[in-house]
């Protein structure tokens, strides 16, 4: 890789300091661009770091830490009951995010790269300028790239002013730990936040107006999550949509005037209604990205009608000198993928040979259990009529799994029929967003079942299982007896 063939650097301008935005950023000034760096908060980290990864998953800690103290006592090993200091818990959280960005901030001036805090605007194709709270700041570039991100979506039945109806953002100040709370939403960031608030002690409803949680993944990688929250949850109401809500006084003691609360009218399938109370809600329903009021309608670039930039594999849009990553350049959503882009497209805008085309996207559900898969599913591969063989591990008799008492995992392989390449990993279990990295790598690199079943794995770990699920396809598991789906050779 060379930079760029210019007496001056080029000039690159990164609106939005995410996990793809300071990604770009960060290479872009090894490779010798003049880079400035904007985004509105005190240092590079956006959302991700600030919002949601980073404090999601020291919250999901928290709460797996809750768990496994209870489930100690099984093994004779016996706990008080937890007592939740929230003040400290929160501090600790903000400590973690101070400690990421802070550090980025530092990484950011030791590679000379320029932070501006403030929101940026296009007025032309190579020139904008960012607001910040004291000034107004006008300059050209040769290139920018466009990171902004995205925002909780909020759609109209479930749009309400009430400090009681949280979304995201909200549900990670952990303002409290409400009695009753009301989940919209079984996709990751529902579940994920249902269970730091189930462990904290809240009594969790979640609604899904499809019919199984996790929309996208395969339904026996749901299966075991559901069986367990199922029972750490109040309930799981699938089928349903909230049709409305508002906020109430309800009655105390017969009398008038208690704590503000949220009433809700639940609609199932059969269009049969149902009134509940919750202390408070969340709603996480997905995510809308950040495209509005750029200025893009100076420029030569597209929105679609979903919000999302038009980009070509080389993450450039229709502006020859715009390029867009992230969540703001389509789906899926995830912090690793808008890594990727921001890596490629400052390569592409120094004219490299490359693009973004992956086989195999990673996507974790940072729940207990984990779930992960990359690749294709074994849905996806029915709709396009792929022939596959899918053959399934279970944790069952994985004797790392039994020692830590976590057996309810399954290891799972999309194999193609016509030359045994692995299409598609799915596992569900402890680790799985750990253990997800071989499978996304076999994919990748278009490894044969072979490959996996030859690796030689460490004993006892819980990476066995993708090595035993590769043998079962022959049917020559060592811990696990099964039908052969292929013959050897």
């Amino acid at each position: 890789m060379t930079s760029p063939q210019t007496e001056s650097a080029s000039r690159l301008v990164v609106l939005g300091a995410g996990p793809g935005g300071y990604a770009a950023a960060f290479l872009g000034a090894e490779l010798g661009l003049d880079v400035t760096l904007v985004d509105d908060s005190e240092n590079p980290g956006g959302v991700c770091l600030y919002r949601g990864c980073i404090p999601s998953k020291t919250l999901l800690h928290v709460a797996q830490t809750i768990h496994e103290a209870r489930a100690a006592s099984a093994w004779g090993v016996r706990f008080a009951p937890p007592e939740i200091d929230l003040a400290a818990l929160r501090t600790h959280k903000e400590k973690v995010v101070s400690r990421l960005t802070s550090g980025l901030g530092q990484i950011a001036k030791q590679r000379k790269v320029k932070f501006i805090r403030g929101r940026g605007r296009f007025t032309g194709p190579q020139s904008l300028h960012v607001r910040s709270d004291s000034e107004l700041v006008e300059f050209d570039f040769d290139y920018a790239i466009v990171a902004t991100g995205s925002r909780p979506a909020i759609p109209g039945p479930l749009r309400l002013d009430s400090p009681l109806v949280m979304d995201s953002t909200d549900a990670l100040e952990l303002a409290d730990v409400p009695e009753r709370l009301l989940v919209i939403g079984g996709g990751y960031i529902g579940l994920e936040m249902s269970t730091v608030y189930a462990a904290l002690g809240s009594h969790v409803t979640v609604v899904e107006m499809l019919d199984g949680l996790l929309p996208g993944a395969d339904r026996d990688l749901v299966r075991p999550l559901a069986r367990k929250m199922e029972k750490e949850l109040s309930e799981i109401l699938l089928n349903t949509r909230v049709a409305a809500m508002r906020e109430v006084l309800p009655e105390t003691e017969g009398k008038a005037g208690g704590k503000p609360a949220i009433e809700v009218d639940l609609q199932s399938s059969d269009d049969e209604t149902e009134t509940r109370t919750f202390d408070k809600v969340l709603v996480a329903v997905g995510r809308l990205p950040n495209s509005a009021d750029l200025g893009l309608d100076t420029t030569a670039a597209k929105i679609d009608e979903r919000g999302f930039l038009s980009v070509d594999r080389q993450l450039r849009t229709d502006e020859p000198s715009i390029f867009a990553i992230g969540d703001v350049a389509g789906e899926p959503m995830l912090a690793h993928k808008a890594t990727r882009e921001g890596r490629v497209a400052v390569e592409a805008l120094l004219g490299e040979p490359t693009e973004f085309d992956p086989l195999a996207i990673p996507a974790v559900v940072f729940t207990d259990p984990e779930v992960a898969w990359c690749g294709l599913t074994e849905a996806e591969a029915k709709r396009q009529h792929i022939d596959v063989n899918v053959v399934r591990f279970p944790w069952g008799a994985s004797g790392r799994a039994v020692t830590v008492g976590h057996t309810e995992g399954i290891t799972k392989l999309i194999v193609e029929e016509s030359t045994q390449r692995i299409l598609g990993v799915g596992i569900t279990g402890t680790g799985a967003g750990e253990l997800i990295a071989e499978g996304t790598l076999a994919v990748e690199m278009g490894a044969r079942v072979s490959d996996l079943e030859l690796t030689i794995h460490a004993h006892p770990t819980l990476s066995e299982t993708v090595m035993e699920a590769a043998e079962s396809l022959f049917g020559q598991a060592t811990h696990y007896i099964s039908k052969p789906v292929l013959p050897r050779g």
